[in-house]
């Protein structure tokens, strides 16, 4: 194998490999960027409802922990692009991907939780609370498999 080239049937060598991977990663980075902020700006206009004022207070408690899941995943897909900035032009593009990788774990489970929660508050309001709990750990268990158990699946699959 020719300066690195892998033995997965790419003709690349390391840096091209992990330039490679930093762009996927962004890719997916941009996808979860934009359904984190549609979410955000979703959540942040719900005060300024006049219904909001009948929430109770965990309906209320619940829209906090969502407003805060939906700070802190625009905040860890922001992370792979300052660390991208810092780092850029060292020569250490490997870290990078490392550590962007790891970042995205953290934006999967926030986003997940975000998602779960949604439905929660949503069903919580317009159903009841037995149902926005029925549905939120159904999508819950939707959420788990599609993101932690297919993906296991499919890299035992291929081992």
């Amino acid at each position: 194998m020719e300066d690195g080239a892998s033995s997965t049937g790419r003709d690349e060598t390391d840096d091209e490999r992990l330039d490679r991977k930093f762009n996927d990663l962004l890719q997916e980075l941009r996808v979860m960027q934009t359904g984190a902020q549609l979410t955000a700006g979703f959540l942040l206009t719900l005060p300024f409802q006049d219904t909001f004022e009948d929430l109770d207070d965990f309906q209320v408690g619940l829209y906090l922990v969502l407003v805060l899941l939906a700070a802190l995943c625009t905040a860890l897909v922001m992370g792979p692009v300052a660390i991208h900035r810092h780092l850029s032009g060292r020569h250490v593009k490997e870290r990078v991907v490392r550590s962007a990788h790891q970042i995205v774990y953290g934006v999967i489970a926030s986003i997940s939780l975000l998602v779960a929660g949604m439905v929660l508050l949503i069903w919580d309001v317009v159903a009841d609370r037995i149902w926005a709990a029925i549905a939120s750990g159904a999508i819950a268990v939707v959420l788990a498999l599609l993101l932690v158990v297919l993906p296991r699946r499919l890299d035992d699959g291929a081992a």
